[in-house]
């Protein structure tokens, strides 16, 4: 995550292009605003052209603003993935871990068996095929 926050990007293209995504975003939360005839829309459109006009004129100025921003996406998403890796962990794989258990299916042989010479599955041979190499799957 740190290696990610050094490794920011903000030259001049990538402020402009910053200034001019987040003007665009704020004009279309605007226009939302003003379709549904809220008072702030005024306020989205000011700010949505203050970054526009940063963007394409002064583009260093956003260079903060930018930092901020990515600064809080890279640790957002670092948040986010391990939140959405937890629970699809403890709401989908184990109860289906806990279901196999009940039925008695096992997904892996680990049991340790002292009367066998080798744990090797032999492959079943298959005649050659030309076709068969292109579905690989």
């Amino acid at each position: 995550m740190f290696e990610e926050l050094k490794n920011i990007k903000s030259g001049k293209k990538e402020l402009r292009e910053f200034g001019i995504t987040i003007s665009i975003v704020l004009g279309l939360f605007g226009g939302v605003f003003l379709w549904k005839q809220k008072e702030s829309f005024v306020y989205l459109f000011i700010i949505s052209g203050i970054f526009l006009f940063f963007g394409l004129v002064f583009p260093k100025f956003l260079k903060p603003v930018q930092k901020i921003w990515m600064g809080l996406s890279v640790i957002l998403g670092w948040l986010m993935t391990r939140l959405i890796l937890s629970i699809l962990f403890f709401l989908v794989i184990t109860p289906v871990n806990f279901l196999a258990r009940i039925f008695g299916k096992r997904f892996l042989e680990t049991k340790f068996d002292k009367n066998t010479d080798s744990y090797w599955i032999p492959k079943k041979s298959i005649k050659f095929d030309k076709k068969r190499y292109e579905n690989q799957f």
